[in-house]
């Protein structure tokens, strides 16, 4: 990889930590805390957030539209939870043979958002469906993203977007140079990793 790459790629991880930090330092502001799982918020929050809660009929009235879209959104849920058992099966079955570090499904699939009593239980529903979609899409990227890096962990021709975290660090398209040696590094990597 090109020296000036590489400097970049550090910089944009530098530039990814500190907006990491600054939210953090953000989510202290709104005063929360951890016990175990449970997210314990300031007792005047708690009360600034009950008063924000729109009352389920109300909040119906100015979205209709979610009474129509409704069954066909969460009818999405048969194929997530499909996918979700074959991607974890595939894991299951694969990774310990190629000794591919298993990807924490924990890691990436978050339930959080129906402790926040500014939600009514619609709001609520709505949050725990899109926490499991999304969660579920970067588990199985990044299930995805180590075979790529065990099998073919070469960049494409034409530039991606919207890539893993990974591919950054992937070979040049068309650098042939040392490949199987390469390849071999980026396979011995995967087997140092925890998720």
């Amino acid at each position: 990889m090109p020296e000036k790459l590489r400097t970049l790629l550090a910089k944009m991880a530098e530039i990814e930590n500190e907006i990491n930090q600054t939210l953090r330092e953000q989510e202290h502001e709104i005063r929360f805390n951890f016990k175990g799982k449970k997210i314990i918020f300031d007792q005047s929050i708690k009360e600034a957030h009950r008063k924000l809660k729109v009352n389920f009929f109300r909040w119906l009235a100015t979205r209709p539209q979610n009474l129509i879209t409704g069954p066909i959104i969460y009818s999405m849920i048969f194929p997530l939870m499909l996918l979700d058992i074959c991607v974890s099966f595939y894991q299951f079955c694969c990774f310990p043979i190629y000794r591919i570090a298993k990807v924490q499904r924990s890691n990436y699939i978050n339930f959080d958002r129906h402790q926040l009593n500014y939600l009514n239980f619609i709001e609520k529903f709505h949050c725990t469906y899109c926490a499991y979609g999304t969660g579920l899409m970067a588990y199985m990227s990044e299930i995805i993203a180590r075979t790529e890096q065990y099998f073919c962990p070469i960049k494409h021709a034409r530039a991606m977007i919207g890539t893993h975290s990974r591919y950054q660090e992937f070979l040049a398209y068309g650098d042939a140079e040392n490949y199987e040696e390469k390849l071999e590094k980026f396979r011995i990597s995967l087997e140092k990793e925890s998720s």
